[in-house]
């Protein structure tokens, strides 16, 4: 039966298809089992930590209020742009919520650097995250991924004002 299914695969599927089914068929088994059962454990072993997560995100989402963010704003769009990118970095969640909540603060007077430096480390940049990064990862490189991430939102928020300012 499997090996049914793979054969019309191998016939229907894209070329990037095919070369994964011809790789898992060339692999040892054995191999192939115990790294599918190593995963598995691994993330047995993660999902009470992303669960935690996941709890975080959403509460934070729900009991800090859209006016809220408002407030902390100043108008000066390089202060605005770090305001908006700490924001963004310790309320992390999903790029759909993100622009959603970017375009609300737009239609509120928020600059654009602001709100285009919180969407970028509202996605990348997770404070919330990093104890599931710690463990996953480790902590040097979560640190250096996290800081890294913050800085390039910054210049992201930067360079996308200044390209928006020329085209316009």
């Amino acid at each position: 039966m499997l090996e049914e299914v793979l054969e019309e695969v191998l016939e229907k599927g894209e070329l990037i298809n095919k070369l994964f089914l011809f790789f898992i068929l060339k692999m040892d088994q054995q191999k192939l089992r115990e790294a599918i059962q190593g995963t598995g454990r691994a993330f047995l072993k993660s999902l009470p930590v992303l669960i935690g997560v996941l709890i975080l995100v959403s509460l934070s989402q729900v009991l800090i209020p859209k006016e809220a963010y408002l407030w902390l704003f100043s108008k000066n769009m390089f202060l605005d742009s770090l305001i908006g990118g700490l924001l963004g970095s310790v309320l992390a969640g999903n790029p759909i919520t993100s622009y959603v909540l970017g375009g609300e603060l737009l239609t509120q007077g928020v600059s654009l650097m602001a709100v285009t430096a919180f969407i970028v480390t509202w996605v990348t940049v997770g404070i919330i995250q990093l104890p599931a990064e710690v463990v996953l990862l480790g902590r040097k490189f979560a640190i250096i991924r996290n800081i890294t991430a913050f800085l390039m939102a910054i210049v992201v928020a930067i360079v996308t004002v200044l390209i928006i300012g020329v085209l316009s």
